[in-house]
């Protein structure tokens, strides 16, 4: 047994030694000190020695044992160390060659538009508000004049919440008109941009979400006179002082006079193409003194102070402004077409 003691311990060491990896080292651990391993069945025959023979056979496989043991660590922790270092040489990086191009994203052109819109209304006194995009239909209808039966509040041109049509995804920015007033103090200059949503089918110049850019001014002596001077700076200052514009009579239930406003085609120069549905004309927003019956609701005697409001579409401001032809553009997220700006 002494002999079988030996043995093992010389090949196991050795074995070790020789070990190339974690798994193989640990496939010579089961196979010397397993529970089926070489050492343990050599253990199992000290029932056949004699009792004089059993402590020094006993010590003798306790320091092989333990001898074994301690190479398997060794070689262990030398593995791991060599698997460290061919892992750095791997991974390491080479400083010396050139980094790779980091590219930086930018605004979308329709808020690069909305930006200088921005800039020009507070350059002009305004102060810029935001408000909920689900709406009551008292902000949305009912303080603004557009009572029951107003075709806007129709189930087939705004999308509702709930059965009694109160609760609403908001058609317009208006509301934010209604809300300066309750709790401003006068004189109020505001615009209130932010996301609207209708039932419109998609073409080149409508979709059911767009961006819209609500305006007010209430103060006293103001009139038609100030909304147009005021939407024909903006206007030029936009797309520049050889703009043409064209102010049409229209009806809102919330301004009396009311008034739409087109720009002349920026794709064809007024002659006529898909993009302006062969008018030469494109609508950019509707405005209008503030009818008095809307003062009246906010609070504000309408004797006493006038006002003008305007609603715009950012996404027709930004195809004029860039030139884009097709309102879908900005909506499709195609590098190609975003990448121009």
């Amino acid at each position: 047994m002494k002999e079988q003691l030996a043995k093992i311990r010389s090949e196991a060491l050795a074995a070790f030694g020789q070990a190339q990896s974690a798994a193989e080292l640990d496939s010579l651990r089961v196979q010397y000190l397993g529970k089926k391993g070489e050492l343990t069945a050599v253990l199992k025959m000290m029932g056949k020695l004699s009792a004089e023979e059993r402590p020094a056979m006993g010590q003798l496989a306790n320091e092989v044992r333990s001898a074994l043991e301690a190479a398997i660590e060794a070689a262990s922790g030398k593995l791991e160390a060599q698997a460290l270092e061919q892992r750095l040489k791997d991974e390491a990086v080479d400083v010396t060659i050139p980094g790779r191009e980091v590219k930086l994203g930018h605004k979308h052109p329709m808020y690069l538009a909305l930006d200088e819109i921005k800039d020009i209304f507070i350059g002009m006194g305004f102060t810029v508000l935001d408000g909920p995009e689900v709406e009551l239909a008292e902000y949305n209808f009912d303080k603004l004049n557009a009572e029951e039966g107003h075709p806007s509040r129709d189930w087939s041109d705004t999308f509702y919440f709930d059965e009694d049509s109160r609760v609403m995804l908001r058609s317009q920015t208006s509301p934010m008109q209604v809300r300066a007033m309750e709790t401003m103090e006068l004189p109020i200059r505001i615009i209130a941009p932010g996301r609207v949503y209708r039932k419109d089918e998609v073409d080149a110049t409508h979709s059911p979400m767009f961006h819209q850019i609500e305006g007010l001014v209430v103060d006293k002596g103001v009139t038609m006179a100030d909304l147009k001077g005021t939407l024909n700076a903006v206007i030029k200052k936009i797309y520049g002082p050889a703009s043409v514009t064209r102010f049409r009579p229209h009806h809102f239930p919330f301004t009396e006079p009311s008034c739409e406003v087109d720009i002349q085609c920026h794709k064809c120069g007024g002659k006529g193409c898909p993009t302006c549905k062969g008018e030469g004309w494109i609508e950019v927003l509707g405005a209008g003194m503030v009818h008095p019956k809307v003062l009246r609701n906010c609070g504000i005697d309408p004797d006493e102070y006038s006002g003008f409001a305007f609603g715009m579409g950012l996404e027709r401001f930004a195809m004029g402004h860039f030139k884009i032809s097709d309102l879908r553009l900005i909506f499709e997220n195609d590098e190609r077409f975003l990448q121009q700006f």
